[in-house]
């Protein structure tokens, strides 16, 4: 293998081991995967808007001072914001990596939870939008396959 393939590998490794994307983030939510704790980085006023539902709220500025009370010993971390043009989940990642806890960043944010089609909760209950069609399967059940 050459230098360039090494350095490829180790750079695609290393995007896998702290990037994560909502479907897979779904599937952990849907399995009752111990330990995921995803957290919605956002203020207020987005989160009423509309959440992944089970996400516990806790906007970038106060992880340093409330994440030990709103993440459990041994979790793994989940961070997301708005989406692909955001880069909130990416700072608020860096705080929880600061404070000694395993993260990842959920790539797409909120913006391609709901594009997926997959489940949002606002003060009005659960719903969900049609899937896009640009960004996964139309069909009831199916997966990219990636």
């Amino acid at each position: 293998m050459t230098t360039e393939n090494t350095e490829a590998v180790a750079h695609f490794a290393a995007r896998l081991r702290f990037e994560t994307d909502v479907s897979d983030v779904h599937a952990d939510i849907e399995a009752g995967t111990p330990g995921v704790v995803v957290i919605d980085t956002r203020n207020d006023a987005s989160w009423r808007q509309g959440r992944i539902p089970h996400a516990v709220h806790l906007p970038t500025a106060q992880i340093a001072t409330r994440a030990a009370e709103v993440i459990p010993d041994g979790s793994r971390v989940v961070t997301y914001c708005w989406g692909p043009g955001c880069n909130g989940a990416t700072r608020a990642a860096l705080e929880f990596a600061k404070l000694g806890y395993p993260v990842k960043e959920m790539l797409g944010g909120f913006e391609y939870w709901v594009r997926e089609g997959f489940p949002v909760r606002d003060e009005h209950g659960v719903a969900a939008r049609p899937v896009d069609d640009l960004t996964a399967p139309v069909a009831a059940g199916a997966t990219c396959g990636c």
